[in-house]
């Protein structure tokens, strides 16, 4: 195999599919990423048997051939290669040139490369996936005992594609209105960071996904797992309904917190007529108070949050002005937003 490639291109292909790639790993091939040469076009690809990425580019001039070759360390040379980039497989070696510099570079038998069945797909749709998940991967559970809780969960639903993330401790659910069928899903969360923006084709079947976006293609297994009955944990709308600005609550919430320890981030919220009452103690640094104004027309009822779920939550509103929906102390909050009709989120509350 032989390729010159232009460096900025080449460059960009190999941080894309690295992502895929694992920086410390007991199977030495998953460290490498598979070059093809074929056709004019050089294909990269790289995997962790989970989830696999690749691309193809242009070359300037080609033998065809294929070989593998560490990952993150071609991906490093092409970032300060100073101009084009010559590879060429010669032996157990890879040979690389830019400019006046010369590497070789191990390399291991393309035979040896994991393949991914790509297989059949059920259904594929056209959306803008990457922004959809982004609505709710906050609430994402990361503890692996509860894996059915680490992704995102896609369905079709009333006429709408709808995202919805829970850790147990809040939850967040989004809908987009699109006509789609398919079987319910859940996405890994390693696949949502992964996401290319905008409008992609999506490709799915009961135990995987495909993403496609240009010249990039995106192949993942999915959660292996029963999403749980979210519906029945949201709250419905209670009289007790508290109006403020996200943006607001997310700042005073970040000042009182400072003074929080690690262990302790509960934050004691005190609704009274029109007002709200932040309130932190720590036994071993004191305490913190902070007022502020909100839309509260019911009688008085303080409650318990942890202090970084609302931070999270109320980052997900932006600027938006929110409705906290509180049935009582001990009931989980639901928070909406006029100006997104389409999205809900929960907070379980917590002793302060």
């Amino acid at each position: 195999m032989r390729v010159t490639l232009d460096r900025a291109q080449l460059a960009h292909a190999l941080s894309t599919v690295t992502k895929a790639v694992e920086a410390r790993t007991t199977i030495p091939i998953l460290g490498n990423v598979l070059l093809s040469a074929d056709k004019g076009q050089l294909s990269i690809t790289g995997t962790n048997l989970d989830l696999e990425i690749s691309t193809s580019l242009p070359v300037l001039d080609s033998q065809d051939g294929t070989v593998t070759v560490a990952g993150k360390l071609l991906a490093d040379i092409a970032k300060k290669a100073t101009g084009d980039v010559n590879l060429e497989a010669d032996g157990s070696y890879l040979v690389v040139k830019s400019g006046k510099s010369r590497f070789k570079l191990d390399t291991l038998p393309a035979a040896d490369f994991p393949s991914f069945n790509h297989g059949s797909f059920d259904t594929t749709i056209k959306v803008d996936l990457a922004s959809l998940v982004q609505e709710v991967q906050f609430a994402v559970s990361t503890e692996e005992t509860r894996y059915y809780l680490c992704g995102v969960f896609l369905e079709a639903k009333d006429s709408h594609i709808v995202a919805t993330a829970t850790d147990g401790h809040r939850l967040a659910s989004t809908r987009i209105e699109q006509e789609a069928t398919f079987t319910p899903v859940i996405l890994p969360n390693k696949l949502l960071s992964l996401l290319p923006t905008g409008v992609v084709s999506v490709s799915l079947s009961s135990n995987k996904v495909m993403v496609e976006s240009g010249s990039t293609v995106i192949l993942s297994k999915l959660v292996d797992g029963t999403y749980p009955d979210y519906e029945r944990v949201i709250p419905k709308p209670s009289e007790r309904v508290a109006t403020l600005s996200a943006k607001a609550l997310r700042e005073a919430v970040g000042r009182t917190s400072v003074i929080a320890s690690e262990r302790g981030k509960a934050v004691r919220f005190s609704f009274a007529s029109d007002a709200l009452t932040l309130n932190v103690a720590n036994p071993d640094r004191g305490d913190a108070t902070e007022e502020m104004e909100v839309n509260f027309s019911s009688e008085p009822l303080t409650i318990g949050f942890n202090g970084q779920y609302v931070t999270d939550l109320m980052a997900a509103f932006g600027a938006d002005e929110i409705t906290m929906s509180m049935a009582d102390a001990g009931s989980p909050a639901l928070i909406t937003s006029a100006s997104r009709p389409g999205y809900r989120c929960v907070i379980m509350p917590m002793r302060t």
